[in-house]
């Protein structure tokens, strides 16, 4: 697995959450991690398709996920993670793919993505358990984003 890999996801990761939730996220520190089915925990996983192929996966406990999605909603107070909760984290997960579709297509590297799908403590059997490439973003008053990368050339 290529560290280089994580770098458009890091990079649309920074970018969208600036324009986004109004915070300039900091970078935590590029690390290997076992994908733990955690408690209170939410992954958006987008599925990449072509010169790459795995999954990019986002992690983040549900609070992170109340204050990002009542961020998106202009300050408005979210306290439960419903319908239109869900459909606005699932599009930012969509948006930071996005973006790094386009960076990776500028380098060279052509690569279809998924739609995403939100994957909760409950359901979480549908998410494969594994090592990943990750890199944490901290946003400042709200908590950690995790970015973990899960390909095989």
């Amino acid at each position: 697995m290529k560290a280089e890999y994580i770098n458009p996801f890091l990079e649309a990761a920074t970018i969208v959450i600036e324009q986004v939730i109004q915070i300039r996220p900091s970078t935590g520190k590029l690390g290997l991690k076992n994908i733990e089915l955690v408690e209170n925990h939410i992954w958006i996983q987008i599925g990449i398709n072509g010169q790459m192929n795995g999954d990019i996966v986002f992690g983040l406990s549900e609070q992170v996920a109340l204050k990002m999605v009542s961020a998106m909603m202009g300050g408005f107070t979210i306290s439960e993670l419903d319908e239109i909760g869900r459909s606005a984290i699932s599009e930012l997960g969509n948006m930071i793919s996005g973006n790094a579709s386009t960076m990776l297509f500028n380098q060279g590297v052509s690569v279809d993505i998924t739609p995403p799908k939100i994957i909760q403590s409950a359901s979480a059997e549908s998410l494969s358990a594994g090592q990943a490439l990750t890199v944490p973003l901290i946003m400042d008053g709200i908590g950690q984003f995790d970015i973990q990368v899960l390909v095989a050339s």
